[in-house]
């Protein structure tokens, strides 16, 4: 035993405790815990977005992290979200977008090609563009990507603004209107597993524009890719669509705040990979999501996450036990770095924190006696010898380890010498004398 008081005990409770706290705030800074709400936007109801939102809400409830879904006016509206950091927006499909305002944005990849489908309602069927001239064509409002990416289109066959009416409406809105007679066309961004272009599809009264001229708007617009719908692919028993249509196609990405948490950004890719890594009417199994964004810069983790997939604790522990699981990694590391050096340490304090005792006392001594030496007329002899029994009294009584009892044996023959010295003055013969 060192022989501690109950003050040190508390002391060293006290910091302990102290050093935990630390710990844990450091801890609780450095690795937060994820955001129990995270909202995302979807731009138009009944479009692509919105489909796969849902998919996503699902999924992130399984890990109990509600993901809100906020409806937009389209892309422009989502980025303003996005880069807002008071918006409550951290997620926020896009096409068509063009990253020129979004400092704060980072790509996690390509979700999937969405074609541009352009749906009307003729008796006869259209295969120009210049056909749409004096049209009430449906596009979304100003802003959005589809209505960019529909005037970036309508343009090459010389339609505009001037000699057709542009209608703000968009997914299930212009659907409705197509199907009331108050639009003649629509044009809508999306998978055609979205309410709105299923609806359109399967409707025997629309018709959708065939695009045989695909492969050149992708050498006109190098963003543009060609797809093909393959014949009886929506609906095989009613020959839905009769024949294949090539259509013209861009990329739908996944963009995020850059400050949005890792443990999120990791659900999130795993969630694309859920929702979108199956073969696909427009692509391959395993196809998406990847890594490609020409635009925006790609986040790190999603680099990394296309290259060695999840770590193993992403495979194997839930979401709210893989933080704690960090940091308690954290801590142990922490723990090894500074325990190593303190392990060789630790004998030379233990030393240090006997000897000291032992010093405290042998500088009372060493004291007593130069104020001894400093008193030849031993005015203070009484107070001198009080003292040096008060010393003997307390070393003798003090608890210390073993291996240090010929150090406390010294001090006590040291002590003893000290006493002689003062018992010789006061029994020399011209003090009796004069006593």
């Amino acid at each position: 035993m060192l022989g501690f008081s109950r003050w040190q005990l508390f002391k060293g409770l006290v910091f302990a405790f102290g050093t935990f706290g630390v710990v844990s705030l450091a801890l609780t800074y450095f690795i937060p815990a994820p955001p129990s709400k995270v909202g995302m936007a979807i731009a138009f109801r009944g479009g692509s977005l919105e489909y796969y939102g849902r998919q996503y809400r699902e999924i992130f409830a399984r890990s109990n992290i509600e993901l809100e879904l906020r409806e937009t006016t389209g892309v422009s509206e989502s980025l303003k979200l996005l880069e807002d950091p008071k918006s409550g927006v951290q997620i926020a499909p896009v096409v068509g977008s063009d990253g020129k305002h979004a400092p704060e944005v980072l790509s996690l990849g390509t979700i999937y090609n969405s074609p541009l489908w352009l749906f009307y309602s003729s008796n006869e069927p259209f295969d120009r563009l210049s056909q749409f001239k004096g049209k009430r064509i449906a596009m979304g409002p100003a802003g959005s990507g589809t209505r960019s990416l529909a005037e970036k289109i309508l343009a090459k066959g010389g339609v505009n603004s001037e000699n057709a009416a542009f209608l703000p409406l968009a997914a299930s809105a212009a659907a409705e209107a197509l199907r009331d007679g108050q639009v003649d066309a629509v044009w809508v961004i999306g998978a055609p597993d979205g309410a709105a272009i299923h609806a359109m599809l399967v409707d025997p009264g629309v018709r959708l524009m065939s695009f045989p001229a695909a492969e050149a708007f992708t050498i006109i617009f190098p963003e543009f890719v060609r797809l093909v719908l393959p014949r009886g692919v929506i609906d095989i028993d009613r020959n839905i669509p009769p024949t294949d249509v090539p259509l013209v196609g861009t990329a739908t990405k996944i963009l995020v705040r850059s400050d949005l948490h890792p443990e999120i950004v990791q659900l999130l890719l795993q969630t694309m990979v859920k929702a979108h890594g199956a073969r696909g009417v427009f692509q391959q199994a395993n196809e998406f999501p990847n890594g490609n964004d020409t635009v925006y810069p790609v986040a790190p983790a999603a680099i990394d996450f296309y290259k060695n997939g999840p770590s193993f604790m992403q495979r194997h522990l839930p979401l709210w036990l893989s933080v704690h699981a960090q940091r308690a990694i954290a801590v142990l590391v922490t723990a090894i770095a500074i325990g190593f050096p303190l392990v060789r340490l630790l004998p030379l304090a233990y030393n240090w924190i006997a000897r000291r005792r032992l010093f405290y006392w042998y500088a009372k001594l060493k004291a007593l006696e130069a104020s001894f030496d400093a008193d030849p007329d031993d005015m203070h002899l009484p107070e001198t010898r009080a003292e040096i029994e008060r010393i003997e009294h307390a070393v003798s009584h003090i608890s210390i380890p073993l291996t240090f009892s010929d150090q406390v044996y010294n001090l006590r023959s040291h002590i003893d010498i000290v006493r002689r010295k003062i018992a010789s003055r006061n029994s020399a013969p011209g003090r009796v004398a004069a006593e």
